[in-house]
This record gives C-alpha cells, structure tokens and sequence, in this order.
C-alpha cells in the first residue's frame, strides 16, 4: 500500500477554521456551537475519511477552537482591521464570504498573544487561500495579511510601532 500524505495538523486547523467561520456568518451562528460541531463531526481522523463532504482529518484541534473562539471575540475589531487595509471603493461586505472568513481566521490568529509568528500565520494563509482560490485573491491575501501584521505586531518586523510599515 502507498504511504499516506503527510498532514500538515496546524494547516488544516486554519482550513477548517475559514470553513467555520465561513458557516458562522453564513447561518448566523453561534461560535461555540459551531466549535462543537467540528470537533464533533468534521475533525475526525479516522483512516477512511478524506476531505470530503467538509471534512478535515488530523486537524489540531486546539487550534482550530482557539482561532473560532477569538475570531468570535474580536469580530468587531477583526473586521475594522481588514477595512482599514482594503482600498476605499472596496468595502469588506464585498469580498468574496470564503475570502472573508480565511481574512477573519487570519487576523484573529494575528491577534493571539501566544501565537505563531506573523510570518508564519502570512505563509501559512497564503497555503489556504492557495486551496480555495485559483484567481488573484491569495495576492490579495497576501497584501492586506502583511499590512495587517506590520500594524499588530510591528516588534516581529524590526518596526517600534511608532508609524512604521
């Protein structure tokens, strides 16, 4: 038999964290109860499930509710961060719902004391949006991530904060 893929466990957390947050505004709902749900049914790691039918096996679980979970509690500011990046004629509500919640996922990530470092959390979503979409939106990921970054976490880019980047 071939040897299966490697799975990349933090990945696919955030995968399965854009998908979340994609149902959360999608259903309008709740947060927790959507968390409950993946853990439930969606983040099984049993050898016969593939990524189908929203699956995402092997997916680190703590990571997955911890993105959710902050993304829930900072929607407001998340969403005024994204805004603030996007050009004028292009208000948040006009982006794609995928691109919105994978922007979402991301900035919530960004905004975890303890979380991995900007860079990596830029890399990693570009990977994501890289899954989702085949036109320009992964550059647009890319731009409004990084200016993003440079403004949260400054320190990490060499930047005292102080109206760099």
């Amino acid at each position: 038999p071939r040897p299966r893929p490697t799975t990349r466990p933090r990945t696919a957390a955030r995968v399965a964290a854009t998908q979340a947050l994609f149902q959360i505004e999608q259903a309008s709902a709740e947060p927790g109860a959507v968390i409950a749900e993946f853990l439930a049914h969606r983040l099984a790691a049993a050898a016969e499930e593939d990524w189908a039918e929203g699956r995402v096996p092997e997916a680190d679980a703590g990571l997955f509710a911890a993105i959710v979970t902050q993304a829930g509690r900072e929607r407001v500011r998340i969403d005024r961060e994204i805004a603030a990046t996007l050009p004028r004629d292009w208000p948040l509500a006009r982006l794609d719902a995928v691109l919105r919640a994978l922007l979402r996922a991301a900035v919530a990530e960004l905004l975890m004391p303890a979380g991995a470092p900007a860079r990596v959390v830029i890399s990693e979503y570009l990977d994501v949006a890289h899954g989702f979409f085949t036109g320009d939106e992964p550059k647009l990921v890319n731009g409004v991530l990084d200016r993003i970054a440079h403004r949260l976490r400054p320190a990490e880019f060499g930047e005292t904060g102080e109206g760099d980047g």
